[in-house]
């Protein structure tokens, strides 16, 4: 790795080192063919890579903090809502998981974590955005509660147009980088061949005019 490590070489390195970041073909949630996979569980694995994601995402969100005051962090089962305690514990804020669905038994309802108030003004944190319709899914049970969800945190924008249906909606989105640095990063680097970088930033064109690839 370079001696001066950028915040998108350091990211590019954790996913990659975690084993976060997968090349070959897979399908994705909305039953398309990928020729790379994220998997955020992956840094469970290795506490050091979790603490570094961590840190990163934590950045940003103290300058959300500052500028918009906020008091919460929410994520949505389970990739999200497996790295946002992290996150919470370093900028001192509440943290909020949406289970996806109703829980019939004990506690119920879809909320878990820290309560969620009328007025409160809550970060939505995620792994990936895509095409954007799962993150609508997790914001809907906090906004219908009273809360207010103006800005969105991605570790990886995939560059499939999901940041910018989003932000059509009215949501500020904020990735901690987009898949074309994090390959290009790695490219660099010689941890991925120039194939495997090339082979995703023609997947990215296809979903070009959808998304910025610059």
């Amino acid at each position: 790795m370079k001696g001066v490590l950028s915040v998108t070489d350091k990211l590019a390195n954790s996913l990659y080192v975690s084993g976060c970041l997968k090349f070959g073909n897979f399908q994705i949630k909305s039953g398309a063919n990928s020729p790379y996979y994220i998997d955020l569980a992956r840094l469970l694995a290795l506490p050091e890579e979790l603490c570094s994601v961590a840190d990163i995402a934590a950045r940003t969100v103290s300058q959300l903090i500052v500028s918009d005051g906020v008091d919460k962090l929410a994520s949505i089962e389970l990739k999200g809502a497996l790295i946002v305690p992290s996150i919470a514990c370093r900028v001192n804020l509440p943290c909020v998981v949406v289970r996806k669905e109703e829980k019939g038994y004990g506690v119920k309802g879809r909320i878990a974590g820290a309560d969620v108030a009328k007025g409160d003004n809550i970060l939505f944190f995620d792994d990936v955005v895509s095409e954007g319709l799962p993150k609508i899914e997790g914001i809907r049970p906090l906004e219908e509660l009273g809360a207010t969800v103006k800005h969105l945190l991605v570790v990886v924008d995939r560059q499939q147009g999901g940041r910018e249906h989003l932000e059509k909606l009215g949501y500020k989105v904020h990735s901690l980088a987009k898949i074309s640095e994090v390959v290009d990063s790695l490219c660099q680097s010689r941890l991925i061949s120039e194939v495997q970088a090339q082979e995703v930033l023609e997947y990215i064109k296809s979903f070009r005019g959808l998304s910025d690839t610059t």
